[in-house]
């Protein structure tokens, strides 16, 4: 690494982003993986008890005098606030002081936000907790998906940031089998039991945060802000431990960047670089995030509703429902992920996206002619989610990946905050009332209209769609910082020597792949408008 004065800040060449893309998968991704991912399952978890104890919370002797309404309207819609809120201001923190720094602080905003809901006795101290909690998740987004994208080998980062973003789900299908033991009566009292529930969610929080005080801060950030010795010695104490691990020398990093360093960017040009020197990557951002939204709402938002009144299903059974279509969200990206690094991003992005939408046509017209039953209908919504869900996680991922280093959690944030705005929208004002009606053809047009966003998003994607398949974070977009002519040299670290994705982790743990790892008492769904 070699460094020259110019002007107010250095001009420095550096291999370090090769480096860390050339990488073999290793034990300390998983620790990466692990600390850092886990927090969406966290969040799955708490969005579906807050849906599922909202029954309990109205009944006498809950401890907590508030309507089930207020629970699913205005806790739920603070919770959607908070979170947009908690998006872009810790979003732009990020950018400013550092990924470390921040997603330490988001999640102990949520873990004291989570405890002191626990402890609510009034309904304005429960929604001011929830509000609180969601401005933690929200930062969470923002901070998490950059560092991941940034500590990630390229090789691997599209089924990483897919299996972590789709963990959401998992969270999900705990919090429903979680809530039936917590609404038990028999096993805890009416004021004990949705109280342990946040307390659990507490706990686990701070497990993860204490496994997090292991997690560097990205090496890539501490470049363009000054800090390259702590970046250098960052990426040499990982190296000595892969090569610990494997027992050999890693091979040599091709490629170098040029960058000239400063301590921050202004808000402006960050605006200006995304929606104006990348304006067609924000509208693929935009349709990408509005499309997901609109169809997680066109079938959650009502799902209850329709099992309810049109097949007869006990509503304290509807949870059992539930749960099986979070294990098809989940399986999306667990099994899919992989192809989003090896067939590429525009495939995938655009037939996720495709294939969900039509199949919710499909599944429209079935249910329009009555061809349906519960279970049936439950396995139509499975595989659609099944796509959807993988789709809906390679949304987060196209925005984290393709717009500059320097903005990177800023257009997180602005495209998180615009998907769960939209979910939080237009759930309430067009899919809640279409599905609650009783009349089969409002719940067919809410299919539709969900069906056809997607298929627009789909179609956005076949043309506007970055190949950005085991490529540099800084070949996809040159940092603002980048000399001009030597940003792309860096790329060509990116195709690691060590073979293709799955085949690099000789003498280690195996990456994660498509056969790997990768959201009462019979409640309802959660919001959706919270995780669109």
């Amino acid at each position: 690494m070699s460094t020259a004065e110019a002007g107010t800040g250095r001009t420095l060449t550096t291999d370090i982003p090769a480096r860390l893309d050339r990488l073999p998968w290793s034990r300390w991704h998983w620790t990466i993986v692990i600390g850092l991912g886990t927090v969406w399952i966290l969040d799955g978890l708490e969005v579906t008890v807050v849906g599922n104890i909202a029954s309990r919370l109205s009944e006498p002797g809950s401890g907590l005098a508030i309507s089930s309404g207020q629970v699913t309207g205005v806790a739920a819609a603070l919770y959607v606030a908070g979170a947009c809120a908690g998006a872009l201001f810790w979003g732009r923190l990020t950018d400013r002081f550092g990924r470390k720094n921040l997603f330490m602080i988001t999640l102990a905003v949520y873990l004291a936000a989570t405890a002191l809901t626990a402890v609510s006795w009034e309904a304005w101290w429960f929604f001011l907790f929830r509000f609180l909690t969601g401005f933690g998740i929200g930062g969470e987004y923002a901070a998490i998906n950059s560092a991941i994208d940034e500590l990630i080998p390229a090789d691997y980062r599209g089924r990483v940031d897919l299996i972590i973003n789709g963990s959401f789900w998992l969270g999900a299908v705990g919090g429903s089998l979680l809530s039936i033991v917590a609404l038990d009566t028999g096993l805890l009292a009416k004021d004990v039991g949705w109280r342990l529930t946040f307390a659990l969610g507490t706990v686990l929080a701070l497990v993860i945060l204490l496994v997090r005080r292991h997690v560097p801060e990205s090496p890539r950030w501490l470049l363009i802000h000054g800090r390259d010795r702590e970046a250098e010695e960052i990426v040499s104490g990982i190296e000595r431990r892969v090569e610990e691990e494997r027992g050999e020398p890693l091979p040599a990093a091709e490629g170098e960047l040029e960058i000239h360093q400063r301590k921050s960017v202004s808000f402006m040009e960050i605006a200006r670089t995304v929606f104006g020197r990348y304006r067609r990557r924000a509208v693929l951002g935009f349709s990408l995030f509005i499309g997901q939204a609109f169809l997680y709402n066109a079938i959650t938002f009502g799902f209850g509703a329709i099992l309810t009144k049109f097949f007869d299903v006990p509503s304290g059974h509807t949870g059992y429902y539930f749960a099986v279509i979070a294990v098809g969200n989940f399986c999306g990206p667990l099994l899919l992920g992989k192809l989003f690094d090896t067939v590429g991003r525009r495939v995938m992005i655009s037939s996720t996206y495709l294939l969900s939408g039509l199949l919710l046509f499909g599944t429209a017209w079935l249910f329009d002619r009555g061809s349906l039953s519960a279970g049936t209908l439950t396995a139509c919504w499975c595989a659609v989610l099944f796509f959807a869900s993988a789709g809906a996680s390679s949304a987060y991922l196209t925005v984290s990946e393709i717009f500059p280093m320097e903005t990177r959690a800023m257009s997180i944030a602005f495209f998180y905050a615009l998907g769960t705005a939209a979910g939080g929208i237009s759930g309430p004002l067009l899919f809640a009332d279409l599905t609650g009606t009783g009349r089969v053809g409002d719940t067919v047009l809410a299919f539709c209209i969900g069906a056809a966003l997607m298929c627009a998003a789909g179609l956005v994607a076949a043309f506007l769609a970055v190949r950005a398949e085991r490529r540099s974070l800084e070949d996809i977009a040159r940092p603002l910082t980048a000399v001009a002519g030597r940003a792309r040299a860096a790329a060509r670290g990116a195709r690691p020597s060590g073979g293709t994705p799955g085949s690099q982790g000789r003498g280690g743990p195996s990456a994660p792949s498509a056969g790997g790892s990768q959201g009462r008492g019979g409640p309802s769904a959660p919001p959706a408008a919270s995780r669109p």
